[in-house]
């Protein structure tokens, strides 16, 4: 998302809408399809998800299998692999899913699953809800997906009056959003961490690209993913799509109602050569990941969501939640050093008040945000440029990601890199933190109000120091002066944009950072 204010003002894309907008692409164009890439890889029906985990069940049932998703295509593959092989279930929060070329590939794997059986539950926020009420209305007509939406009253089925009613009668609880990020298959494996379902979340985007962090769960660590998603399934503010807009009992929808999406997405002219490619080798995706060396076994992996509601409201739009509290603990009881890379960076006075004391007891501390120059969100920046003195005489370290960090070739999927005659933009979205080199949280959380206290969030918290090794060394790299500028009192890389990204940054300053 190339503006984060825009997402929860103007309503952005989510993912039952990139799911859901397929079922009528091409419907103009009633020329058959001459190529079908799907026909060349067809699903392996010996081959099963139960049957690929037979090998590290006994592990499953006692330990968590822990495997950092860095890469962006890799973390692709392994959600296409999931979805291709999922048994029973696939259960998904996301806040972002675009209509965009990982968008349709993940949209058709998933109606694919559907159709064979899988039991799919999705539950998307009301404010990222952009799409026809016909449409929403029709992919939950599909016997294997239900459709639930989080805190309705501010989009689906109200007009524009409806919606300014709710934004300046109950401000609050029209902001508190849901910003869980997990994706869990069979109840046996997890996705969850900072990346949206977009191009640019997976180092795709020809223009701009993010360059984030997720962490995929084996075994044990899942029940209590399964424990949140079913505590937010159920909760008093998702309420039924169908309960929200009333279908009209008179409609009948055509048994190939999704053939358009499955054509479409099986057409290799409208994807990239090289998306299709690692499709294509998806039965060596998950024997790729068990085999690494990097997929570690652990005892104690802590996975924290904030409740449905997040927080009792008594604090105005303060009061904080579970995963706020947790953050706040590590913090304070770090010995040596803490590492943070979060997109965007707004403190308070009570969050610098947190820095100074760990800085004073001798903990080193370095943040990596981004610069105006790389951040897709000004307003965020503007209010965190307001405070970034204030940060600086903390003690803390900061450093400012650069937009053509040399890393970037590196990170982005190389096919990519090949076919373009330019370098894209490249800005951060990892939400992660390291502290004494040995405990590792990534997760959804920005440093920032509205991940404190206003949207539901999640992390996932590991202690190990190999792990933490495996995520500090491309923390290492990043805080390099070729991949990020470090500011000072004396110096900050404001400048290296032009004036009219400036101004528009500094206009920005009215806005309360209670909602940024």
């Amino acid at each position: 998302m190339k503006n984060r204010i825009e997402s929860i003002l103007k309503l952005s894309t989510c993912y039952m809408i990139g799911l859901i907008a397929l079922t009528s692409c091409n419907s103009n164009n009633n020329t058959k399809q001459e190529k079908d890439f799907c026909a060349s890889i067809h699903r392996n029906d010996t081959l099963s998800l139960s049957q690929e985990l037979e090998d590290i069940k006994g592990l499953m049932d006692t330990l968590t299998g822990v495997y950092v998703l860095e890469d962006g295509s890799g973390s692709m593959v392994a959600r296409a692999w999931l979805s291709e092989y999922a048994e029973k279930t696939i259960d998904i929060q996301y806040f972002i899913f675009s209509i965009d070329n990982v968008g349709l590939i993940a949209c058709d794997y998933l109606i694919r699953a559907a159709d064979r059986g899988v039991q799919i539950r999705i539950i998307v926020d009301d404010i990222m809800v952009d799409a026809d009420i016909q449409d929403i209305l029709m992919f939950n007509s599909h016997e294997n997906i239900t459709v639930k939406i989080y805190n309705p009253g501010v989009n689906l089925g109200k007009n524009i009056f409806n919606k300014i009613k709710k934004f300046t009668s109950d401000f609050r609880s029209a902001n508190q959003r849901m910003h869980n990020k997990t994706f869990v298959v069979d109840g046996k494996i997890v996705i969850t961490g900072g990346r949206n379902i977009a191009d640019e979340y997976f180092d795709y985007d020809h223009e701009y690209n993010f360059r984030d962090r997720d962490i995929l769960l084996l075994g044990k660590g899942s029940k209590q993913v399964n424990k949140s998603f079913n505590e937010f399934w159920n909760s008093s503010l998702s309420k039924n799509v169908t309960d929200i807009i009333k279908e009209d009992s008179d409609i009948v929808y055509p048994i190939n109602r999704f053939d358009n999406l499955h054509e479409y997405a099986c057409n290799p002219d409208n994807f990239w050569p090289q998306v299709r490619e690692r499709i294509a080798n998806l039965p060596a995706a998950f024997n790729t990941i068990k085999n690494s060396g990097d997929l570690v076994w652990l005892d104690d992996v802590e996975f924290i969501s904030d409740k449905p509601g997040k927080n009792d409201g008594k604090n105005g739009l303060g009061g904080g939640g579970v995963s706020t509290n947790a953050l706040i603990d590590l913090i304070k009881h770090a010995k040596s050093s803490i590492d943070i890379q979060t997109p965007y960076l707004i403190t308070t006075e009570l969050s610098r008040n947190l820095f100074r004391e760990a800085v004073e007891s001798g903990v080193k501390i370095r943040i990596l945000t981004n610069s105006l120059a790389s951040t897709d969100n000004v307003e965020a920046f503007s209010s965190y440029q307001s405070d970034r003195e204030k940060l600086l005489g903390t003690g803390v370290s900061i450093y400012e990601f650069r937009p053509d960090a040399e890393e970037r070739t590196r990170i982005m999927t190389g096919e990519l890199q090949e076919t373009l005659q330019h370098k894209p933009i490249f800005g951060l979205h990892a939400k992660s933190m390291v502290i004494d080199k040995k405990t590792t949280v990534i997760g959804t959380f920005n440093l920032d109000p509205r991940s404190a206290n206003l949207n539901t969030e999640c992390i996932v918290i590991v202690q190990s120091y190999k792990i933490s090794k495996g995520v500090l060394v491309g923390m290492e790299e990043e805080f390099r002066p070729e991949n990020s500028w470090k500011t000072t009192l004396d110096y900050n890389p404001d400048l290296e944009v032009n004036k009219i990204k400036r101004l528009k940054t500094w206009t920005r300053k009215i806005i309360p950072k209670e909602i940024l």
